[in-house]
């Protein structure tokens, strides 16, 4: 079997002691030649600064393509513009491209007044801008501001169509799920890459409220499985093989791309990562 390709997630630090946790992730993970590494923006855009200074420095300091997410929330045509254009002198070609998440104390997105109105338009000014590479989001389970399942398809179809490259979708815990979406994707005439988003689960209670804020199924014998574990004291031992045994099953399913939501911890993705077959390469990097 061929050996997967992986990327990986981070999120911006908030304190200098998180910055030293992502450096040591990004060191960590790095031997593993990943295809790239994103960069999050938190809820409502609320790090777009952070999200700024930690792409520009990993990108400084590692061979790895850096991929900088940009979201619509609270921003303008204008000042997006100008965080792309800070980004392509820095040589930062890649982007994940979101609507994001409502601002704290909303309910609903709402487009800014002189803003993108959804995804589609952020990717048709980013086409406008350069020859950039965009990854865009997809939801194997409804998204949460989905009429239904179907329209999550389309959408994403539509995103597509602006100009998006790839797709990375949303965590989910049965490879049937990832599955029953790519065939309604193909239905759909969607024949561009869609990259499985995988969780590797460190602590089991709070992947579980994490998935209900995105509308992740929690299958019950995850539930227990972890509930048993955890009176064996295996929890660990459980998150690895749950993760490498739905990763060999999309891979029997002709799945070889892998996205990893690490949270800026890098054990038990470099785990995972080595159980299905991803070796460290020896290489060097730019040091601080």
């Amino acid at each position: 079997m061929t050996t997967p390709k992986v990327s990986f997630e981070f999120f911006p630090p908030k304190s200098l002691s998180a910055s030293f946790q992502l450096w040591d992730t990004m060191q960590t993970l790095s031997p593993l030649s990943p295809e790239f590494m994103s960069v999050t923006y938190g809820a409502g855009g609320t790090t777009r600064a952070l999200t700024h200074d930690t792409v520009t420095a990993l990108s400084q300091h590692s061979a790895t393509p850096i991929a900088a997410h940009l979201t619509c929330v609270n921003a303008t045509i204008e000042d997006t513009k100008s965080i792309v254009d800070t980004y392509s002198k820095a040589g930062i070609r890649q982007f994940v491209a979101l609507r994001g998440d409502a601002p704290k104390g909303t309910t609903r997105f709402e487009p800014h007044p002189d803003g993108f109105k959804d995804t589609c338009d952020l990717i048709s000014h980013m086409k406008d801008w350069g020859d950039f590479k965009i990854r865009v989001g997809a939801y194997p389970e409804k998204h949460p501001d989905a009429a239904h399942a179907v329209q999550d398809v389309l959408w994403l179809k539509e995103k597509f169509n602006a100009g998006a490259d790839e797709a990375l979708t949303q965590f989910f815990f049965e490879a049937d799920t990832f599955l029953r979406f790519r065939d309604r994707c193909a239905k759909a005439g969607i024949d561009a890459p869609i990259i499985p988003g995988i969780l590797p689960i460190e602590n089991f209670q709070n992947c579980a409220k994490f998935a209900k804020t995105c509308g992740a199924h929690v299958p019950n014998w995850l539930a227990d499985a972890f509930e048993t574990a955890k009176r064996d004291n295996r929890e660990d031992l459980l998150a690895l093989a749950t993760a490498t045994e739905l990763i060999s099953t999309l891979q029997t399913e002709g799945v070889n791309e892998f996205h990893f939501f690490t949270l800026n911890k890098p054990d038990l993705t470099l785990n995972i990562c080595r159980a299905i077959g991803v070796k460290e390469q020896l290489h060097l990097s730019a040091v601080a």
